[in-house]
């Protein structure tokens, strides 16, 4: 309860939309202040609605980072734009990502008429535009308000660099409806650890392989055995076996490299993210096997958890 003298306490549910690769996670984890979604400059890196919470004095943001809205070629498309059409009837203000550092286009306008039918308030954040001339954003916060004509706020934004990142959390705690605290302030995500570990290796994958794997691969996680750790006093050693599908058998040697090179450099990229999540020493046991067209099967996407 506020008194007279103080600003009511707001707290809501934001959701990020836009285009793949429009910087929507990169701009959930400088809002957060930590990382809670992975980072790739391959479309359609995010295929969960991740949430990071943003604690501040005058509210608290839940920020829904969904996946890319786009015309789906495949039924795991088609699931990740269901993703986004149900995250964007229960939040309480969107934030549409345009870059800074791309001409508005087709898939620009596609989100924005998908827009129309949503009720809560618009907030067009220009993203990238540490990467993009002051003319660029010029010209694309024009577009922006084109684009949404009924936008609460058009923003430039550069996540990497912070710039007016603080300007747009104040701009969204504005938004949101007064209410207490929805998680408490030690959370900054609800993704399950599982998850997260899973995320850890695709991201690390993503950075490693070239060609069509980015859109073929799926992670899992097989197992976490968990035991006290003989070169640490008090500390824990957690022994992590997982899964990276690939869709066809041409695929999986571009994972495993010559001499198995590039999944090891994949786990040791991915086991110092996982150390620094868990606080403890892992070992990473990584395995590819081949599901086919796993993206077009539903009982396959069931089990790989979209």
């Amino acid at each position: 309860m506020s008194t007279p003298d103080q600003r009511p306490h707001r707290s809501g549910f934001v959701a990020l939309v836009g285009r793949p690769n429009a910087g929507k996670t990169t701009l959930t984890n400088a809002l957060v202040g930590e990382k809670v979604g992975i980072v790739s400059n391959r479309p359609q890196t995010t295929r969960h609605a991740i949430r990071g919470v943003v604690h501040r004095p005058a509210g608290q943001i839940v920020l829904v980072d969904t996946p890319g809205l786009h015309k789906p070629k495949s039924l795991l498309g088609k699931r990740l734009n269901d993703v986004v059409r149900d995250t964007l009837s229960d939040v309480d203000v969107v934030v549409f990502c345009v870059p800074a550092d791309q001409p508005v286009g087709a898939g620009d306008a596609f989100i924005a008429r998908q827009l129309r039918e949503v009720r809560a308030p618009i907030v067009v954040v220009v993203t990238k535009t540490d990467i993009a001339s002051k003319k660029a954003i010029a010209e694309q916060l024009m577009a922006a308000h084109r684009l949404v004509e009924n936008a609460a706020e058009v923003v430039p934004v550069s996540a990497v660099g912070g710039d007016q990142v603080t300007l747009l959390e104040d701009l969204l705690i504005g938004l949101l409806p007064e209410g207490p605290p929805l998680y408490p302030e030690e959370q900054t995500t609800d993704e399950d650890v599982e998850r997260q570990l899973a995320e850890l290796i695709r991201e690390a994958a993503l950075e490693k392989v070239r060609q069509e794997v980015p859109h073929s691969l799926a992670v899992t996680i097989e197992e976490i055995i968990r035991r006290p750790d003989t070169k640490r006093p008090d500390g824990e050693f957690v022994e992590i076996h997982a899964l990276l599908h690939v869709e066809r058998d041409s695929q999986k040697p571009m994972l495993l490299g010559k001499g198995g090179q590039i999944i090891k450099a994949i786990g040791s990229e991915a086991r110092v993210g996982m150390e620094t999540l868990l606080g403890a020493r892992v070992h990473l046991e990584l395995h590819v096997k081949v599901l086919g067209e796993w993206q077009d099967d539903p009982k396959k996407l069931n089990r790989l958890g979209y």
